[in-house]
């Protein structure tokens, strides 16, 4: 007869405090690293109806005005007369740099003469591309400039609204 020895076989206990250790710094760090969707919002305002805006060309008819159109850009003061042209670089986009500067140089000569002006008005066709258009509204709200060894945004015109520009005038120079 075979006899089967049974083998003692002792309850080994899971020693798990180091990784509840490893657990309890790891998730609060990670947990701080992570990076969570950042939305940003602009505000805008639409276009005034016909009769709002008759009305209110007739008490303010000093609208600054930019068209976005294919080839360059056009800053319009009062509305429809232009005040300066820029064209669009050599790779096709718009000099948004040198509009910043004009539209600084702008502000401060109105503040100057003590013109309180904070709104435009932003005309761009339907075929513009939507990055366009955000880095429009960006370069017209504010700037960057440094202020007691901080950089911070300071204010343009903060004001925008959008419009469409006319199919006529989305076109090449006039």
């Amino acid at each position: 007869m075979i006899r089967k020895h049974k083998v003692s076989q002792a309850e080994a206990e899971l020693d798990i405090t180091s990784f509840m250790n490893l657990m309890i710094v790891l998730v609060p760090v990670l947990l701080l690293s992570l990076v969570f969707t950042q939305i940003r919002v602009l505000n805008i305002q639409l276009p005034p109806q016909t009769e709002q805006l008759l009305q209110q060309e007739q008490d303010n008819p000093q609208i600054l005005e930019l068209e976005l159109r294919s080839d360059r850009l056009r800053l319009n003061y009062p509305a429809g007369q232009l005040l300066r042209e820029f064209s669009h670089s050599e790779q096709g986009q718009p000099d948004f740099a040198a509009l910043s500067a004009f539209l600084q140089d702008l502000k401060l000569t109105w503040q100057q003469q003590n013109i309180s002006k904070r709104d435009i008005s932003i005309l761009a066709p339907e075929t513009l591309d939507y990055q366009t258009l955000v880095s429009a509204m960006d370069t017209v709200r504010a700037f960057k400039t440094v202020v007691a060894a901080s950089v911070v945004d300071a204010e343009l015109f903060p004001v925008i609204s959008l419009g469409q520009l006319p199919a006529d005038a989305s076109g090449g120079p006039e």
